[in-house]
């Protein structure tokens, strides 16, 4: 996925039942006989002659880009044990603009690899660090040093590809092995399948072997580290993971009514699912057409199956379900019954939803300023001396309703996955681009002559969420971070969302006066911090240099920023905008009423924090300042050394 496409919301997927991805097994045979496998059948199986022949491969390819299908996953048993793989792989890649194979590296020649340079998801399997655990699981002899040597070869041809480890109980011991040998092989790894599934055939003698190989939930769920950032933001996703049924009580409508994606089994099945094997939930593509397939056949079977007294009971009334990975057809699969629950996923959620919670109090921290969340997350454990200490006043417990979000990791991803779209920015230290729903900042030295970025940051389109690809963590694991970005200051973000909420940052300091806010506006030298000393201790200082205003239903406020000048005074206190007032240097103590609003905007403006500015954002800015200065009553303040103009202020 390119960067930008982190945040892209496909409006016609959630308008339109679109088949826009397509899943297909062009065969279940396989050399390998991996222990722990639900599927595959032997290479030689009878049943390689019902396998569905190229041409019909291309019509069903065909008829799906027809309705909209972009997007193909090619898998098996093992795809290239028909002789007609490369065929078959060409005219599937040219007709997507994205693709992943499956494969267990056995069978790769050098022609193949080349084939496969074309730009897609390439995953090879790995079950062993050594020919002896690798050998033993897939039960073929020879196996790992033709996994080896088809990866070598996807080496030699430039054709990058992810080792897919798959973990369980005869290979665990050599899980640290197997990612040392995977990073050696490759840059890119993952751990696959973490949790078996018992046979689709019902097999009772596979099944025991298959639960033999399973590993211990409290294993599972440290190997697979579970975020739980992705978890919340998919849970909003009606297209992702299973949804449980409706009030009808259907298991699988949520599947058939949200999603966009089909399956297409080697003997031309169609199913919403790759797990769904019972035939009345399989659609006969040979006997009809891809188009009634999808329009007519998957949804006349949301209904079809229902859950029982015992889902509602159980599955269906448990509250950990947003932890656990049960769906219907796993329970198929292990009891004959789409209704009924599998302890071994009762057992690896509890232990999902203790990790989790651990993980939010240890990596994630909630700040509050002018009314908004900022929820921060990191891969790396937030201490208490991660940031400064000024942010201890902004720290709250639980997020508010309006919320933005930064999460911090700590290396930098690929260029040549990096789809930056178009340079619209450049001065140091940014450039900005803007591509599809997302906005893309590039960080980089006064010095570089490239693009040698030293952190890029993504943001969705009205940047209330951010992912900020650190080069290192050397500088975070410092601690005493004066930025929650790790930016030279956080107004680039705040200042950006502000304008949606009719609020903007001002160069001021400001004080809640017997609960009146007074905002004293100037830039530096201004005397600002002047002011703020001259009423402390009779009033709360807000900040001496950054405030932010908004204006709220019942009017404008001020809020108090960390952003402090030569006064550490601070507070995320806030009050009832009372007055504005402009400073100026003089001998006299006096308050001057500003009757031009021409004027007071013309004040107001030269003092706006600017982020990088595009003119939605100012006509926002403008609109709010226009409200201000019809609201707010507005007063030149000229003071001279003394404190008497406190007693002026006190009577406003």
């Amino acid at each position: 996925m390119n960067m930008n496409d982190y945040y892209k919301i496909d409006t016609t997927k959630k308008a339109f039942r679109i088949p826009i991805e397509g899943y297909i097994d062009i065969t279940y045979r396989c050399n390998n006989r991996c222990r722990h496998c639900w599927l595959s059948i032997p290479p030689s199986s009878s049943e390689a002659k019902d396998e569905l022949s190229l041409e019909e491969i291309k019509a069903i390819i065909n008829e799906a880009r027809a309705m909209g299908c972009r997007k193909w996953s090619i898998s098996g048993g093992e795809p290239m044990l028909r002789d007609d793989f490369a065929e078959i792989f060409e005219y599937i890649t040219s007709k997507s603009i994205g693709y992943s194979l499956n494969t267990n590296g056995t069978l790769i020649t050098p022609e193949i690899a080349r084939l496969l340079k074309k730009k897609g998801t390439k995953m090879i399997s790995l079950y062993g660090a050594t020919e002896e655990i690798h050998d033993y699981i897939t039960r073929n002899p020879g196996s790992f040093e033709a996994t080896m040597r088809g990866m070598q070869y996807m080496k030699e041809a430039g054709s990058g590809f992810i080792v897919q480890i798959v973990p369980m109980k005869s290979n665990i011991h050599q899980l640290d092995e197997m990612n040392r040998l995977a990073q050696s092989l490759s840059n890119h790894s993952r751990h696959g399948a973490s949790w078996l599934y018992l046979s689709a055939y019902g097999d009772a003698r596979r099944n025991e072997e298959i639960k033999k190989q399973r590993l211990d939930p409290k294993k599972i769920v440290e190997m697979e580290c579970p975020d739980p950032r992705y978890e919340e933001r998919m849970a909003s996703d009606e297209t992702h993971e299973y949804k449980g049924s409706g009030e009808d009580g259907c298991l699988f409508a949520s599947c058939i009514n949200n999603k966009n994606d089909f399956y297409i089994d080697p003997y031309g099945q169609m199913s919403f699912c790759c797990f769904v094997k019972l035939p009345e939930l399989r659609y006969e593509l040979r006997k009809g057409s891809f188009r009634q397939g999808w329009d007519e056949f998957l949804p006349s079977i949301a209904g079809k199956v229902k859950g029982t007294e015992d889902y509602q009971k159980n599955c269906g009334a448990c509250d950990l379900r947003a932890d656990c990975k049960w769906c219907p057809v796993y329970g198929f699969l292990e009891h004959g019954d789409f209704s009924a629950k599998v302890d071994y996923l009762c057992a690896i959620a509890e232990e999902n939803k203790m990790f989790k919670e651990n993980w939010r109090k240890s990596h994630r921290r909630y700040y509050q300023i002018a009314g908004i969340t900022i929820q921060v997350d990191s891969d790396l454990p937030i201490t208490d001396s991660t940031f400064n200490l000024r942010f201890k006043h902004f720290e709250i417990s639980e997020p508010g309703d309006d919320k933005i979000v930064i999460n911090h990791h700590f290396s930098l991803p690929d260029k040549d996955r990096l789809n930056l779209g178009k340079e619209i920015y450049r001065k140091s230290p940014w450039v900005i681009y803007r591509g599809g729903n997302s906005w893309i900042y590039a960080g980089i030295l006064p010095t570089s002559e490239d693009d040698d970025f030293y952190r890029i940051v993504v943001f969705n389109n009205d940047h209330t969420t951010a992912e900020i690809y650190n080069k290192d963590a050397e500088i975070f694991q410092k601690g005493n971070l004066h930025s929650l970005a790790m930016f030279p200051t956080d107004q680039v973000i705040v200042a950006r969302i502000l304008a949606d909420r009719e609020a903007f940052y001002m160069h001021s300091g400001g004080v809640s006066l017997d609960n009146k806010g007074l905002v004293f506006v100037g830039h530096s030298e201004a005397g600002k911090s002047t002011m703020m000393k001259k009423l402390k201790g009779r009033a709360e200082i807000l900040c001496d240099d950054r405030i932010i205003i908004r204006r709220w239903p019942e009017g404008f406020k001020i809020h108090g920023t960390w952003s402090h000048g030569e006064l550490p005074d601070i507070s995320s206190a806030s009050a009832p905008l009372k007055a504005v007032l402009f400073l100026e240097k003089s001998e006299e103590n006096t308050l001057i009423p500003v009757e031009d609003k021409k004027d007071s905007i013309n004040r107001l403006v030269a003092c706006v924090i600017k982020p990088f500015v595009t003119a939605d954002w100012w006509v926002k800015v403008l609109d709010t300042i226009g409200k201000l200065v019809d609201e707010v009553p507005c007063y030149i303040v000229r003071s001279d050394k003394s404190n008497q103009i406190v007693s002026l202020l006190e009577k406003l």
